[in-house]
């Protein structure tokens, strides 16, 4: 079938679509594909002053294969159908797509087909990418960073006069391996040797690899031995729990590192060396708008540029971000990352996991500003870029990402045309919340007998307890340094003089100095082996004697200690019953610590009964040693306890909880209802913002739309018509938007803002109307 009618896709450029084209001698025919016609060539008329054979097929609707003498070309409105299809459908293959023009035309199938249509699809991309970015230009949106800055009109769009937010940008941002790339095998040569830098999304490599070695310090398990060839070992990591409970950070951070690994350290979490690439990082705003993303394994690059470009006062979450502030801290952003009010927390779901202590500071239920966001957002992100990996993990870098920049594309449409229903959704959620458990509350703080207020003040002594659970109270440490540097120096001494003893009586009885002679064997060359074993112990126990004595010494003169304390001084005696105590409450305290969160925790996830037991273990040891000693504890007594009442032991703890009101059940429950609406009227307050916020940004744009074509149109612009078609679409985006705003505004229970108000953004005085109009009474010229 052939054809010299240019199908419908043709450009304006040439004849009009459905006309006779002139022949010319510079006409050639050339096979196609077009899986709207099933033509398998066209006659394609060409002009004497046509630039190549690449543009007379652009003008007539084809694109070929090879910029010059191409032998086979496909439709624009195929590939077009075909980019359609992999927005909405990204695990749809080339290959799929060749084998179904292969089914349309009714021949077999055949690889050469899939790389013909795997190259043109990709200068057909390259085309559309350039095209873009001249409608950006054209549009004013081509500044650096322009996407992050002003992608989602609820973040950005910030207006005069509008109620202040504890935090101005909210984001969340996780990992996902399932975007793996596999490197290359064996011997085998990659032939796409491009680099894919232009990118509204993905950051550099250079930039991401400059915090490969940006965190300073990282905490790591140090292994002294006091004698040659000693080894440490342990029964299990949970072993030495009771040594975290040194700070709450520590608590926080080591406690939770045990359940994510993300958190583990790098040597617990290496990634096959197959994989080039081992997936993507990405933050994203509380609306889904990707801010960034990189494709390596340093999530301090996505913070750094959210500091850079977002500013101060953001909230961001991640799975571990109660472990992660400490990287910050301990990284080059540490200072300014404080000093721009910059806070992290954990999502919602993932943060039950996490122990109780991290829970009342890293929870956004507990957080000041969260407002109802779950920071759940990512989750959905990666369960829609799954389908990507079937068709990116073997292909070459460039395509990877140039597939990865469409779906974010393909997504941040998306998640623009939602911003309506979202926002009308979180309101009505914030309402009921507000509405049903208001009146729960109110009933329950009646029953309880509780006054207004003392929520707040219950509330603040909890998270202050578990900010200080496990830390001990400040003693004399020099009185205890001294005592310790005095039983080492009891000690070494005890081994010094074994080994003298020993090193002394393998001389023999009889022994008599002969010099050494020819041929003459002595008894002491005989056992020189053994003699020298006890001689390398003798002199290293002498060696580490003279170090604890000048220790000792040192201590004692710079403490002004004129007289050694000895096992029957009144000094000695008052050190040793504390450090007996001291070493009681810590192994309590640690006990204390899991029981209590475990207790407190709805998902029992993260205290495993192996932490416990060695914490019972531990107690049981210390309260021997004390005087009096203490009755032991038994592990089956302490895993059926099921509330804090039930444990008797607490009494013995610095800070015996069993009587106050948050520790209770019933109070316990009437505080998360009020943090739940607490949260819900911040939601309320946030909602109002963001939907004036993008209720005048669509003004606004629409404003710029009219502005902007009508100079292009007066100019003579050739890409007036494509910004003509983007505006065009966008118009009827903003419509449906304007919609849902409309809804919002005429809800039971909207307390935003009703009447008209004047902004003045950039240099044009726009007078707004009132907002609550229907859908059908929308002004906006569509042409």
């Amino acid at each position: 079938m052939t054809s010299r009618i240019p199908p419908n896709g043709g450009s304006s450029l040439g004849a009009a679509p459905g006309h006779p084209i002139a022949t010319t001698e510079y006409d050639f025919e050339i096979t196609v594909l077009d899986i709207f016609s099933l033509m398998t060539s066209a006659t394609i008329p060409r002009q004497a002053d046509s630039v190549s054979t690449a543009d007379a097929l652009i003008q007539y609707g084809y694109l070929g294969n090879v910029p010059y003498s191409p032998s086979i070309a496909t439709s624009l409105r195929t590939l077009e159908h075909f980019r359609l299809l992999r927005l909405r459908k990204p695990s749809f293959s080339v290959e799929a797509f060749a084998k179904v023009m292969c089914d349309s035309y009714g021949i077999p199938y055949r690889r050469r087909y899939r790389t013909i249509l795997a190259d043109i699809f990709d200068i057909y991309l390259t085309i559309l990418r350039h095209i873009s970015k001249q409608v950006d230009a054209a549009l004013g949106r081509d500044a650096p960073n322009w996407h992050v800055l002003n992608a989602c009109p609820p973040c950005t769009y910030e207006l005069q006069d509008e109620p202040h937010l504890q935090f101005r940008r909210m984001y969340v941002m996780d990992g996902g391996n399932s975007a793996k790339h596999i490197t290359t095998l064996g011997d085998w040569q990659v032939g796409d040797m491009r680099d894919f830098n232009d990118s509204d999304y993905l950051l550099l490599r250079d930039y991401v690899d400059s915090f490969a070695n940006d965190v300073w310090h990282r905490a790591k398990d140090v292994v002294i031995a006091s004698e040659p060839n000693a080894e440490t070992t342990s029964e299990s990591p949970e072993e030495d729990d009771d040594r975290l409970a040194v700070t709450s950070t520590n608590v926080m951070a080591e406690d939770c590192s045990k359940n994510w690994k993300a958190a583990a350290g790098d040597e617990k979490k290496r990634m096959w060396a197959i994989f080039e690439e081992t997936g993507i990082f990405v933050a994203v705003c509380r609306h889904g708008f990707i801010l960034c993303g990189e494709l390596a394994k340093y999530p301090l690059a996505i913070i750094s540029k959210v500091l850079e470009v977002l500013g101060e006062c953001t909230l961001g979450a991640y799975d571990i971000g109660c472990g992660f502030t400490s990287t910050i801290e301990n990284s080059s952003l540490g200072e300014n990352f404080w000093k721009m009010e910059s806070c992290m927390c954990v999502d919602a779901f993932h943060g039950y996991a996490h122990n109780y202590v991290c829970q009342t500071k890293n929870h956004p239920l507990g957080i000041t500003g969260a407002g109802l966001e779950d920071f759940e957002t990512i989750k959905r992100i990666f369960s829609a870029s799954n389908q990507l990996a079937t068709v990116t993990r073997y292909s070459s870098s460039y395509c990877r990402h140039a597939l990865l920049e469409l779906f974010f594309k393909q997504w941040d449409e998306e998640k623009y045309l939602n911003l309506g229903t979202m926002i009308l959704n979180n309101y009505k959620q914030a309402l009921g919340i507000i509405n049903s458990d208001g009146l729960v509350l109110q009933e329950a703080m009646n029953s309880l007998k509780i006054h207004p207020g003392e929520l707040e003040t219950w509330r603040a002594e909890e998270v202050e307890y578990f900010r200080t659970l496990g830390s001990e109270p400040e003693w004399d440490v020099h009185a205890m340094a001294y005592v310790e540097l005095l039983q080492q120096l009891q000690e070494y001494d005890a081994q010094s003089s074994n080994t003298s003893t020993r090193f002394i009586s393998s001389a023999p009885s009889d022994y008599v100095f002969m010099a050494p002679s020819q041929g003459q064997q002595q008894t002491y060359a005989a056992e020189l082996s053994q003699t020298r074993k006890l001689e390398t112990h003798r002199r290293y126990a002498a060696e580490k004697l003279d170090a604890i004595q000048r220790e000792v010494v040192a201590m004692e003169v710079e403490l002004g200690i004129t007289c050694r304390w000895t096992s029957s001084s009144h000094e000695y005696q008052e050190t040793m019953k504390y450090m007996a105590t001291c070493k009681y409450h810590r192994a309590l305290d640690n006990l204390q610590r899991l029981v209590v969160q475990r207790l407190f925790e709805l998902q029992k996830l993260n205290i495993s009964q192996t932490a416990i037991q060695n914490a019972v273990k531990k107690y049981n040891d210390a309260a021997s040693e004390i005087d009096p000693p203490r009755p032991p504890l038994e592990w089956s007594r302490v895993l059926h306890y099921n509330f804090l009442d039930e444990f008797n032991l607490l009494q013995e703890t610095r800070q015996d909880i069993r009587e106050k009101p948050w520790a209770k059940p019933a109070i316990c429950e009437t505080m998360c209802q009020y943090l739940c609406i607490k949260r819900a009227k911040e939601e309320i307050v946030r909602c109002n913002v963001e939907a004036r916020r993008l209720h005048t940004a669509i003004l606004d744009e629409e404003a710029m739309f009219s502005h902007i074509l009508k100079s292009l149109e007066d100019d003579g612009e050739l890409i007036y018509w494509i910004v003509k078609d983007h505006c065009t679409h966008r118009r009827l985006v903003n419509t449906q938007l304007l919609g849902h705003i409309s809804q919002l505004h005429l809800m039971e229970g909207f307390t935003g803002i009703h009447t008209s108000y004047h902004l003045q953004l950039h240099t044009s005085l726009f007078e707004l109307e009132p907002a609550s109009f229907a859908l059908s009474e929308v002004n906006l010229q569509v042409d």
